[in-house]
């Protein structure tokens, strides 16, 4: 058996991981790589693999670093099964054709750039219609239940607790009389977030796959989260201003709008109008509706104390579409909260209403996940000011709240804690999905605290178990 990292090693993007088992290939997840516009293109378009040559893909849960390019995989040739959760392919329906809008945009504007340079056309990644295509090939598994994939070879899927859907990926091998268990731990969540229910402690394996995105770091709780956000509502309405949060369209824009019914039902935040000014995370919510199957219990206790049918959705919150919908938030001068994509306040709908929005000083940047750098997300939260917005120089007189408690990903502790609540202890670690600073910090702590074999791979690396 072999496995080679072709992606999210000593990164946080792009994760695709495939194994050779006796001559099937399995690939475990299949991610859009991100970063510099220039290396994003040719990586993602081109596979360092034959897809006609995998024979099954599983994919770990639907957020674009790990689902991202199935479109391009069978686009190129990819006919096997894509095998996940039922939430993971709900939500992939929907993000995997947003992204093949946004490569289609993309490209777009990149040819006109280029027509000006005298240089041939691009292609986009994949279109639309592609993301739509790849669907046919989606086979949903649920939680506990192992499945026969190939000879010898048995899947099963637990709950990662990351986001509505998640799994952690257990492969069961036959090698003659004995079996060899190999663990992907895809995303894991955290412990007492909202809605999600903790992650899942598989009994072990042979061989670790595990991610390693806050490997050198701790969250605050999320009381103190949902705290600070009680905080930061009623101060910024005393004001007489008004909250505008750039937030990811699936998971945390999700996590917001549950907590902010939470506190609204206690009588802990005044009765303000909430938008969410998305359509992903309209679409995405959509999905987290249909699947109540996977709340956990302190959601399920919240909806049944206060007779709620719906956890996202309560009054004075209204879902917006349009583009003449979302224009028109620009014109309302009572207080309110804007929840809007992209997460780092880079393009979308967010950006307009930071414009309007970001020199009065009644009003609030509340920043709520981890921001790239070189982001306008990053330079808010180190600070600056004045800031380019949709190339206009505008000083930052909003007050910029940061809240870090809303993360979906475990902590360093978080993940040496479910390292060593495994029953049977991995012979061999190997650490994905984390900045190579995050992963080394995270090998060393499990080598001194668990006394484990750890190695932090390289892009491209093959290794025999």
């Amino acid at each position: 058996m072999k496995i080679t990292f072709h992606g999210a090693v000593r990164t946080v993007t792009g994760s695709q991981h495939l194994l050779d088992i006796h001559g099937t290939k399995i690939l475990l997840d299949c991610g859009l790589y991100q970063g510099r516009r220039d290396d994003t293109y040719a990586r993602n378009l081109n596979f360092p693999f034959t897809p006609a040559d995998i024979d099954l893909v599983v994919l770990s849960h639907a957020h674009i670093d790990h689902s991202g390019n199935l479109p391009n995989l069978v686009k190129q040739g990819f006919r096997g099964d894509i095998l996940c959760t039922s939430a993971t392919r709900d939500l992939a329906a929907t993000m995997l054709s947003d992204s093949g809008y946004i490569q289609e945009r993309d490209v777009e504007y990149l040819n006109k750039k280029r027509h000006r340079q005298q240089l041939p056309a691009l292609d986009p990644i994949y279109t639309q219609e592609d993301a739509i295509a790849c669907l046919h090939y989606f086979v949903t598994q649920s939680y506990y239940r192992q499945r026969r994939i190939a000879p010898g070879i048995y899947l099963t899927l637990y709950d990662a607790g990351h986001m509505l859907g998640s799994a952690i990926v257990q492969l069961d091998i036959e090698q003659g009389d004995s079996t060899h268990t190999v663990l992907f731990s895809g995303d894991l969540g955290r412990t007492g977030i909202p809605i999600i229910r903790d992650p899942d402690i598989p009994e072990g394996a042979h061989t670790l796959l595990l991610e390693s995105t806050y490997g050198n770091r701790i969250h605050d709780p999320y009381f103190d989260a949902e705290e600070k956000l009680r905080r930061i509502v009623n101060e910024t309405h005393q004001r007489g201003g008004s909250i505008v949060v750039p937030a990811f369209a699936v998971g945390r824009t999700q996590q917001l709008v549950f907590t902010l019914h939470q506190l609204r039902e206690k009588g802990a935040i005044p009765a303000m109008p909430i938008y969410v000014d998305s359509p992903l995370a309209v679409n995405a919510t959509s999905v987290f509706q249909l699947h109540p199957e996977l709340y956990d219990n302190d959601t399920l206790d919240f909806m049944d104390d206060f007779d709620v049918r719906n956890p996202f959705s309560f009054e004075n919150l209204t879902y917006i579409r349009s583009v003449s919908d979302s224009k028109a938030l620009n014109e309302k001068s009572e207080p309110h909260i804007i929840i809007s994509a992209s997460g780092m306040a880079e393009f979308g709908r967010v950006v307009h209403h930071l414009r309007h929005r970001i020199t009065d000083a009644k009003n609030t940047i509340l920043i709520v996940g981890w921001q790239a750098p070189n982001t306008l997300g990053r330079k808010l939260v180190d600070g600056v000011s004045p800031v380019s917005i949709l190339g206009q120089p505008l000083d930052v007189n909003a007050k910029i709240e940061i809240i870090n408690g809303f993360s979906g990903h475990a902590d360093r502790n978080e993940l040496l804690a479910w390292v060593g609540a495994l029953k049977q202890k991995p012979e061999h670690i190997y650490l994905v999905h984390g900045e190579e600073e995050s992963a080394l910090a995270l090998q060393t702590a499990l080598e001194v605290e668990h006394e484990l074999a750890v190695t932090v791979p390289l892009l491209n690396q093959s290794v025999r178990l």
